[in-house]
């Protein structure tokens, strides 16, 4: 790879960070909104599942105790 000195560098860094497109305030609240909800959701369903498994195994326990 060809070696730039410092300026070419930094004018390089500038030229690639005006491409970058940055979401608007209302795709971050709405993206922030949803990875909440996602989380929620699946806080839930690990919930469910335990208190599924708990259950069962529970029930098979006191089969044999």
């Amino acid at each position: 790879m060809a070696r730039t000195n410092p300026l070419q560098f930094i004018q390089q860094v500038r030229g690639e960070v005006g491409k970058v497109v940055w979401p608007t305030r209302r795709e971050v609240l709405l993206t922030t909104v949803m990875v909440f909800i996602m989380a929620t959701v699946t806080a839930l369903f690990f919930a469910l599942v335990d208190m599924g498994i708990k259950g069962g195994l529970r029930g098979v326990l006191s089969l044999f105790g």
